[in-house]
């Protein structure tokens, strides 16, 4: 299995790691924004990461790819077979990719990708917006939200997890990391999430990309 994409996007990290968590082996080929490697291209003629060629299946979005890689890789189950829990872990997956990572990406790439990827100014209004306006809510609703068995659903670890935690790392990247005595549980459960193994090597990764990234 191929995945294209780049460690800094959400949507990437949140695959990967829901990878690693199935123990299912696949090389990563990092690309970028619009980037014209034929593979890629042919995988998500959109142009948008991550995608997927597993044996020539060709395949773009993580949620449509975790969802093809569940029903092909049933065990051990990210996504609960319990009717509640799923669509639980379904509304997790849709806050983290379509509220918290959008909230968290005007700031990640108007401060950081456009002036240090693409060579050109970001909209800082919009980002200070989305950090004073829309960041406080979504974490004090994450704060209220975290169960006491340190997971989003159930008991165990699911891809509701993965999927709202790696918006974190874009929000870390951008100095608005998480504040413990402010959100004293989101801070130990995104903790918990991005130190597993399955995240871990990745995030590594991403950090020394993204110092000389910064230094440059």
């Amino acid at each position: 299995m191929i995945i294209y994409g780049s460690v800094v996007s959400p949507f990437v990290r949140k695959l990967l790691a829901y990878l690693g968590e199935k123990g299912i082996e696949f090389e990563l080929k990092g690309v970028g924004i619009g980037d014209p490697d034929p593979g890629f291209r042919a995988a998500s003629p959109l142009g948008k990461m991550p995608a997927m060629d597993d044996d020539g299946f060709l395949l773009a979005d993580s949620s449509a790819i975790i969802q093809y890689v569940e029903a092909k890789h049933p065990e051990p189950a990210l996504i609960p077979a319990d009717p509640q829990e799923r669509g639980t872990v379904i509304w997790w997956e849709e806050f983290g990719d379509t509220v918290f990572a959008a909230c968290s990406g005007k700031m990640f790439f108007n401060r950081i990708v456009a002036p240090k990827f693409l060579g050109r100014e970001g909209d800082l209004a919009a980002a200070a917006e989305a950090e004073a306006d829309e960041l406080p809510k979504l974490l004090a609703y994450l704060e209220s939200a975290i169960p006491a068995s340190g997971f989003l659903v159930g008991d165990r670890l699911t891809l509701a997890d993965l999927a709202v935690a790696s918006p974190l790392m874009n929000l870390r990247h951008c100095g608005a990391g998480i504040d413990a005595a402010a959100h004293p549980k989101i801070a130990a459960w995104s903790e918990a999430i991005l130190s597993r193994p399955s995240m871990a090597p990745w995030i590594a990764k991403e950090e020394r990309l993204m110092a000389k990234v910064l230094a440059g």
